[in-house]
């Protein structure tokens, strides 16, 4: 996608070929850096202090995350812990846990002294399928923004409400829930986004309002809690978000505050979609309340992070320093609240037999 005019993605291999360069995404939206990380350590940082989030994204990090580990040691012993060391960075998103598994197997019948080149050249080819993924699922939603567009009066924008960050940032490129809408946009489709701020980190004002400026999306921040007023008010006409997980009976897994959305939209009557890619569903668990949720520091929630007028970035204390916290990071959506998936195989139920639908090979036999 465009910053500043120019194609950039998340993340790609540095000039030297074995270093890997991320968009900085804690610096957002006050400067777009990019960060060399060049060990196992620094990868398992990055993913865990959230340089790099979004279930997609995080798989591709953690494969590359995989490949500098065994630049260092290829052993069998090494990348038994070079895996468990970047799967224990963030519990919930299954595309971390699924990349690792998928490298690990392809990697275990090679000899130790091939492993590094076949990581690096498995990462890639994961970095590139997510691309593809992301663009199917691109093209499947736009169809339902065509037609609430054909539902407008002419000349009326699309009104489109998300919640945290699945555009680009969240992906290698392109991204999950705002693939749609950039598409949309791209060909002439009137869209408008309204952007949950989405505390308590903020990656909807900070990171989705910021994605979308840079490609001239037309968009609005808002309070988490002003969404419910806006269904009652008929100006959202329909929600989309991603998910960090969606189990096998389509039970969706997103960042907090996403079921409370749901339940507003189930209230007014408009539709609420999911956009997600085939590596973010988990065959093996079917009810969404048995997910593991994140528990993240409680200073997330009692601090703010800005920009002083004078351009420094700054933290500030929001809470008494005396008042616990409890920062859970995801929440639950029932499947009986979502009207659709959107994946890259096309749009189906929420449902065991929607998803085994698009995903005949998951049946057993």
């Amino acid at each position: 996608m465009k910053v500043q005019g120019k194609a950039m993605r998340s993340i790609a291999l540095a000039a030297d070929g074995w270093a890997v360069e991320v968009v900085d995404q804690t610096l957002l939206p006050h400067r777009c850096e990019v960060r060399r990380l060049e060990s196992l350590s620094e990868m398992a940082e990055a993913i865990t202090t959230m340089v790099v989030r979004g279930a997609p994204l995080i798989g591709a990090s953690a494969a590359y995350g995989l490949a500098l580990a065994l630049r260092e040691d290829p052993s069998d012993a090494g990348l038994r812990e070079a895996a468990g060391a970047l799967v224990a960075t963030r519990p919930t998103a299954v595309n971390l846990r699924w990349a690792i598994e998928d490298m690990t197997e392809r990697l275990q019948g090679l000899p130790p002294a091939e492993r590094a080149a076949g990581a690096y050249a498995r990462a890639g080819a994961l970095c590139e399928e997510d691309v593809a993924i992301n663009q199917a699922i691109g093209a499947n939603g736009l169809r339902l923004i065509e037609i609430a567009a054909d539902r407008k009066a002419v000349g009326e924008p699309v009104n489109i409400l998300t919640h945290c960050n699945a555009g680009w940032l969240a992906t290698v490129d392109w991204g999950t829930a705002l693939a749609p809408i950039y598409m949309a946009h791209d060909s002439g489709v009137r869209v408008h986004v309204w952007v949950d701020e989405t505390r308590p980190r903020n990656q909807g004002s900070g990171l989705t309002a910021w994605e979308l400026g840079q490609h001239g999306v037309p968009h609005t921040v808002i309070a988490d809690n002003a969404g419910g007023h806006l269904m009652q008010h008929r100006r959202v006409d329909f929600c989309i978000t991603g998910t960090d997980r969606t189990t096998a009976g389509g039970d969706v897994c997103n960042k907090i505050g996403t079921y409370l959305k749901a339940l507003a939209a189930d209230a007014n009557g408009v539709p609420f979609y999911v956009a997600l890619p085939g590596p973010t569903i988990d065959w093996d668990l079917v009810d969404g309340l048995a997910i593991p949720i994140e528990e993240r520091a409680g200073s997330e929630l009692s601090q703010v992070t800005g920009m002083t007028a004078d351009g420094r970035i700054e933290s500030v204390r929001v809470t008494p320093p005396e008042s616990p916290t409890a920062n859970y990071a995801f929440d639950v959506t029932p499947a009986r609240l979502v009207s659709a998936l959107i994946t890259e195989r096309g749009v189906c139920p929420a449902s065991q037999e929607g998803l085994l639908s698009l995903y005949p090979e998951r049946r057993e036999n």
